[in-house]
């Protein structure tokens, strides 16, 4: 296994070693021992999936109260995966992480507390799984529009496909019921 600091190093990307042979594949996607003796101590408490069309983009999303870190991969398709720094008082606060997280390579993100997160759909559709180191609490869900220009990530796509929740996110600058600073970006 290969756990590789992002440029924002709290996010990691992590490769599985994969056993491979005539009849398919193993591999661990996650392995509390090994993952810890890496470094690696998040305690996961909720499993998700998530199956979406191309062009899709879901997020940006966070909680405030009960913040969630995920360790998120794509088990069916191509996704760009990616994390936005809203921590306080954070040096790379407003910043984001993205990669490519596909079937073939199983390659896995860790997007940890105090990130939106969200990923937009590569391949005809996509399967993705994802780990939360906090329960999922709707009363405390929170986001930044998705296309953000002051952020401004390419997701890759075009005719992106929103939801009406997520169309309607403030922007980073104008985030309400917010304990993080509006750091003028």
């Amino acid at each position: 296994m290969l756990i590789e600091p992002q440029k924002i190093p709290d996010v990691l990307l992590i490769t599985p070693d994969i056993h491979q042979d005539n009849r398919g594949y193993f591999l661990e996607s996650f392995h509390l021992l090994k993952y810890s003796d890496e470094g690696f101590n998040a305690t996961f408490v909720q499993d998700n999936e998530a199956f979406s069309e191309k062009n899709v983009v879901r997020g940006l999303h966070y909680q405030l109260k009960y913040p969630q870190g995920k360790l998120i991969r794509c088990i069916r398709g191509i996704i760009l995966d990616v994390g936005v720094d809203i921590r306080e008082n954070s040096d790379t606060f407003g910043q984001y992480v993205s990669n490519r997280l596909t079937s073939d390579r199983k390659e896995m993100m860790y997007v940890p507390e105090g990130f939106a997160h969200g990923y937009s759909v590569l391949s005809d559709d996509a399967i993705i799984q994802y780990k939360c180191t906090e329960y999922y609490h709707p009363e405390d869900e929170y986001g930044i529009k998705w296309n953000d220009p002051e952020l401004g990530i390419e997701w890759e796509i075009t005719n992106p496909i929103i939801s009406g929740k997520d169309s309607n996110l403030p922007y980073l600058k104008g985030m309400e019921n917010s304990m993080y600073p509006k750091k003028g970006l």
